[in-house]
């Protein structure tokens, strides 16, 4: 098999204040950060993992978190000197908690992109969502990326939030895109399980005429200002699309480390491997044993196309064969049903504008068709 196109993801599960949607392996800290000692961790679980994979170069690093620049610098150099052929590294910020500084430091350090969690521009959804930062820190922080130098940079913003209208989260993109950044990613907010938002959810949600109505219009509102949407979530300027998430959703590998990080490695022989860290930091820095699991052939088509249907143009139709080693009519079935339906495209794998409207009812056929 050609070699799969390798990742990196760095997972730093520490930050000041747990939000009550968030349901990531996020962590609040207390009592002092002890950085150099996760780094040290982290380190030796990279030079382990490379040699899993064979020594493919990582071609895109992403440090996420938890709030990653609660971390120095330094911090990120260390672990980027180990990849030297990732052309694009990710950090994210969350404008009330870049403790070091200047962005320049990051930049020095490896890092070419910065992804921003604004979230919101209003002060009262800010405060219901538990971000710890404002607008005003936003913009400064949009700012000092700017200056900094770097090729590219995110804003993440939510929409679908307690009692928001279509005007007020066209506002909400109306001041992400005064700030110019060359890549938008725009979300719905989703009450997920064991979070805060779960036990008392908020009052006013949006339902789903109300949310489809502010998804329309600010896709249109986007689009209408440079912004091409080229994954469910994720809006960009032309060459700004994040290269390592576009691996996610072409199948790529990638290497996932830190606590709770998951990576998904092909072998040499063609099996398809999940990896998982120990959830908690404790376990993690004392050396608990990463989980390996190889992925059965028949959860296959239904994890390629969670992943490649998400794209606004697809993928080929020879990419399913080339990433999951299965031929094409394991899915051909499914898909000739689906073109017939008007949900799927007939040229590649991807959805018509009717099926991008049904995302999950299209990705759900190939899960129930292909368990077992």
């Amino acid at each position: 098999m050609t070699p799969v196109p390798l990742g990196l993801y760095v997972h730093f599960p520490w930050c000041v204040r747990k939000c009550p949607y968030c349901d990531f392996n996020s962590h609040p800290l207390s009592g002092e950060l002890r950085d150099d000692d996760y780094l040290a961790v982290l380190l030796d679980d990279l030079d382990g993992e490379c040699q899993r994979f064979d020594g493919r170069p990582v071609r895109t690093v992403y440090f996420g978190g938890g709030t990653p620049s609660l971390f120095p610098p330094a911090a990120f150099r260390a672990l980027t000197r180990r990849v030297p052929e990732a052309v694009e590294v990710t950090l994210e910020a969350n404008p009330g908690t870049v403790e070091h500084g200047d962005f320049r430091g990051y930049r020095r350090a490896g890092v070419t992109r910065i992804s921003l969690g604004a979230q919101s521009f209003d002060a009262a959804q800010l405060k219901r969502l538990g971000r710890i930062h404002s607008a005003a820190e936003t913009r400064r922080a949009a700012a000092a990326v700017e200056s900094a130098g770097f090729a590219s940079f995110n804003i993440d913003l939510m929409y679908g939030l307690p009692g928001q209208t279509v005007a007020q989260a066209i506002a909400d993109l109306a001041h992400a895109v005064r700030l110019e950044p060359p890549h938008i990613s725009w979300y719905q907010l989703t009450i997920e399980p064991k979070t805060a938002f779960a036990q008392r959810p908020p009052a006013g949600l949006p339902d789903d005429d109300e949310a489809s109505e502010i998804e329309e219009a600010g896709v249109d509102f986007l689009a209408r200002h440079g912004y091409v949407r080229y994954e469910v979530s994720a809006f960009a300027r032309d060459g700004h699309q994040c290269a390592h998430n576009l691996n996610y959703w072409t199948f790529g590998d990638y290497i996932g480390i830190g606590a709770g990080g998951h990576g998904k490695l092909t072998t040499p022989d063609g099996v398809i491997v999940r990896t998982a860290k120990a959830h908690q930091p404790r376990l993690y820095m004392r050396g608990a044993p990463t989980t390996a699991n190889p992925v059965h052939p028949h959860e296959l088509p239904g994890e390629f196309m969670m992943n490649a249907l998400r794209l606004a143009d697809g993928v080929d139709r020879g990419s399913f064969g080339t990433r999951t080693g299965l031929p094409d009519a394991t899915i051909a079935g499914t898909i000739a049903e689906l073109v017939d339906w008007g949900l799927m495209r007939a040229d590649r794998l991807a959805l018509t504008a009717f099926g991008y409207r049904h995302l999950d009812a299209v990705v759900a056929r190939f899960l129930k068709r292909h368990r077992t």
